[in-house]
């Protein structure tokens, strides 16, 4: 793998972005709006800054992780040539459908098409190319350049060779891939995302409140963080896309979202990137405080 492209430039894309620059890989960074392209660069220096401050990287790596970095605003320029192509882009199936297609008309036929989808079907997203088995699911966890996991989702078609270069390189970013199958939610999010509902049912129904079910999962259970301050993380929105994907896919109840879920998504209040979930959030400032609406 000597060339890499990325289609996404927002909080997963440059993340990812990141990591393969700073393990050295030339890394295009695909995204049709200049002005996220803007963004999601000054989002990787500030990162990048953070870690210099920590002593994890040298003043001169961030600046040469940043010239690996080519800010491009045309898929098919931006995907030329790419020995590895990771999509990005928001949790949809028909947009991911779109770039895919795409991709099957402007990628080198040997290039890898990998998916960072939390929970869309990669034998879906494989069977909208002519060639299959060079799909896979490369599901980074965010923040991208911090958390070690990569969970590697074999499609239905996607051949041995393909999930074997996906691994190694995912060792080549200091990163520990986990092989798992395509069903509906993977491993990750078939496991989080029914805790995190049941969370939610728990707070609808009274059992406790915000503070409360949060404290019992970290204390309790050493979660770094509850599973509704990592709701509000992770965006309402998402969760709620993701446990449709599980209900829907499996056909059982138990996958169902919370109605309160629903509510709040419906509401726009999607957690930190809308300012207020579970918790409200302020520019600039660590404090959590629980939305007034829970208390």
């Amino acid at each position: 793998m000597k060339k890499i492209a990325v289609i996404g430039a927002g909080t997963m894309g440059n993340g990812i972005a990141h990591v393969f620059s700073q393990h050295g890989f030339p890394v295009n960074l695909v995204d049709l709006h200049p002005a996220q392209l803007e963004k999601a660069m000054g989002t990787i220096g500030k990162n990048l800054d953070r870690q210099v401050q920590k002593g994890s990287v040298t003043a001169e790596e961030k600046q040469q992780t940043l010239q690996r970095i080519k800010p491009v605003a045309d898929l098919q320029s931006g995907v030329a040539g790419s020995d590895l192509i990771v999509e990005a882009v928001s949790e949809n199936a028909e947009i991911k459908l779109n770039i895919f297609r795409e991709l099957d008309q402007h990628a080198r036929p040997d290039a890898i098409l990998a998916s960072n989808t939390s929970s869309i079907s990669i034998t879906r997203i494989a069977a909208a190319t002519s060639h299959p088995s060079r799909v896979i699911g490369m599901h980074f966890m965010n923040p991208v350049p911090v958390m070690k996991l990569v969970e590697v989702i074999n499609g239905y078609a996607t051949s041995t060779s393909v999930t074997h270069t996906v691994t190694e390189i995912a060792r080549q970013l200091d990163k520990v891939p986990c092989v798992v199958n395509d069903y509906p939610g993977f491993i990750a999010n078939r496991i989080l995302m029914p805790m995190i509902n049941e969370a939610i049912i728990s707070l609808h129904e009274g059992v406790a409140g915000v503070e409360a079910i949060d404290m019992v999962m970290k204390l309790g259970m050493a979660h770094p963080m509850g599973p509704l301050q990592l709701a509000d993380f992770i965006g309402l929105d998402i969760c709620l896309s993701i446990l449709k994907v599980l209900h829907e896919g499996f056909g059982n109840p138990k996958y169902a979202p919370s109605p309160l879920l629903v509510n709040m998504v419906n509401a726009g209040f999607l957690g930190v990137k809308s300012g207020e979930g579970f918790y409200k959030y302020s520019p600039g400032s660590r404090e959590l405080r629980v939305s007034e609406r829970f208390l």
